[in-house]
Parts: C-alpha cells; structure tokens; sequence
C-alpha cells in the first residue's frame, strides 16, 4: 500500500509550470529524503544494478538539490520517499462521517498528537483489510514541507509519481505471503522501526528509542547487552501483535542496520525459535532509493 500525497499546490500554477515544459521524460529514479541528502537511485542502461547518488541538501535548499538531480539525470519521473524525520504515523479512532469527510474530520483528531498547527497539516490514511479495528493509521506531514518539495520538482520539469513513507517502502522487503513477518530496521541517528507485514499489507509498526548508535555498536557491545536489549524490544511487539491484535506468531525475522548486522542476526536469533536473518544491503539509506524506484515501477506494471 502507497499513501498517495496529492500535489499541495494550486493547480492553475502546475498548468502554467506545464505549459513551457518539454513533454518527453527521460525515465525513472526513486528517491528517498532525508535531512541533509536525496538519495537517488536510477536504472544502469545495459545493467542489473542501478546507479545510486547522494545529492548533498545544502541549508535545507530542496531547489538547489533538485537542480542537481535534473542536471545529472534529466527530466524524469520520480518516486518519493520521506525519512521518518518529515512525518508523524499516528493511530486515531475513525470519524463517524461519511466518507470523503473523513480526511478532514481526523485532522481534528489528530491535532492534539502533532507538533504541526493544524493550519500547516497534511494527512492520509489507511486502515488494514486483514483486521477488524476502529482505529485508522494516519500520516500526518507539514503541508509546507511537501509544498516545498512539489514547488522545488515541478520548477525543474520533474514528474511525481508519488510520495510514500519508510514503512511502506520496507514493506516491500517482507516475503508477502499469508503469514506474518517482522523487518526490524535501524537508520544511523534514527529511532529503531519495527514492522509486521503480512499479505503485502502493514499490519503493525512501532518506533523505539534508545538505539540511535546501533549501527556503530561493536560485537563485544552486542555481546554485552545490546542484543539481547532489542531481542527484549522484539518480543514486546510480538506480544503485543498476538494478544492485542489476535494475530499468528510472525513467521521470521529481518533485521536491516548498517555495521556489523550478521553478528547482531546471530546473536538475537538464539532467543527465538522464528529464523532471524540480516538483510543485505549497500546502505540503508540507499535500499530505501532503490525502494522508491520498485515502488514506481510496480506501480506502471
């Protein structure tokens, strides 16, 4: 599943952007935005791997660094992905309203659990089709922060193809079959994600604290504690996933982190009976480009 942020912008300006822009794209890249980078991913011609490029945000200026993705790769299509940092995945009890009103009724429900004022507020939502819940998941971002990112793509001829969020882009990791599975997944700085995805479909996530410099951590650190401190985290989820959710144990465990991961694999799969493996990868950051290029190529199969 995709949240699909509309274009937070007037469109008479987009027509008129449209207008003197060249109507021929130059293909795909996916990108994912984090703080200080775009990290953009784009097709090799004549190769398996796809390029990958760190565009540096220099003072927050998202113009400048679009500027340099159209100067290295063209006027192309693109797939956003926003690191955890430009938004808030917030649980709310669904409006009793009719449907194309219920968007707006949960800004409301929701105000009180941002640090956005509710004039500066953009939100979708989705709800699970596997669990009978009450409660909706809302995404809730800063209506001018994705203002910025729209004005800075369509000035450079660039075409949005959508803009998703880190759970649903490492959804995409997860076997999708009919059992439940865990990615436990860790961006240097960032607070520690674990999800549960079955059937494709995001069925639980929960942020934790506490492990921001996991991915510096040695094998004596996680000898010493550490593991065993996220095998504790771990299984709280799965509690919680089985007893409040009524759900089936999760079939296996991923863990994504940059250091030394395989170690870290080892060491909390002797506290579980699930099969408890390390993703590979080049980079969480930069997996989670290529993500965004998947994204927006399942979405013109």
């Amino acid at each position: 599943m995709l949240v699909n942020m509309d274009y937070p912008m007037d469109n008479g300006f987009l027509s008129k952007l449209a207008f003197w822009q060249t109507s021929q794209l130059m293909g795909n890249v996916g990108v994912f935005i984090t703080g200080n980078s775009l990290w953009v991913c784009h097709p090799q011609q004549g190769q398996i791997a796809p390029v990958i490029n760190q565009i540096l945000v220099q003072k927050n200026n998202l113009l400048q660094a679009f500027e340099t993705l159209k100067s290295q790769f063209g006027r192309v299509r693109v797939q956003l992905v926003l690191s955890q940092q430009y938004y808030q995945l917030l649980q709310a009890d669904k409006p009793n309203v009719e449907p194309g009103e219920v968007t707006q009724a949960l800004i409301w429900s929701v105000k009180d659990m941002v640090s956005e004022p509710v004039t500066n507020i953009y939100l979708d939502y989705f709800e699970s089709s596997l669990i009978s819940s009450s409660k909706v998941n809302v995404v809730v971002s800063s209506r001018q922060f994705l203002t910025q990112v729209a004005s800075a793509c369509d000035a450079n001829g660039l075409d949005v193809a959508g803009i998703s969020i880190e759970e649903f882009a490492l959804s995409h990791l997860l076997t999708h079959d009919n059992m439940a599975h865990m990615l436990v997944a860790h961006l240097p700085q960032q607070e520690l994600l674990l999800l549960v995805v079955k059937a494709g479909e995001v069925l639980m996530q929960r942020r934790v604290r506490g492990f921001n410099q996991l991915n510096k951590a040695t094998l004596e650190e996680l000898k010493l504690g550490l593991a065993d401190n996220l095998s504790l985290e771990i299984q709280r989820s799965m509690d919680y996933f089985e007893s409040q959710l009524r759900q089936a144990p999760v079939g296996s465990i991923s863990i994504l982190a940059e250091g030394d991961s395989s170690s870290l694999a080892n060491l909390v799969g002797a506290n579980f009976n699930q099969k408890v493996v390390a993703v590979t990868h080049d980079g969480v950051p930069s997996l989670l480009a290529q993500l965004a290029l998947q994204e927006l190529a399942r979405g013109e199969a």
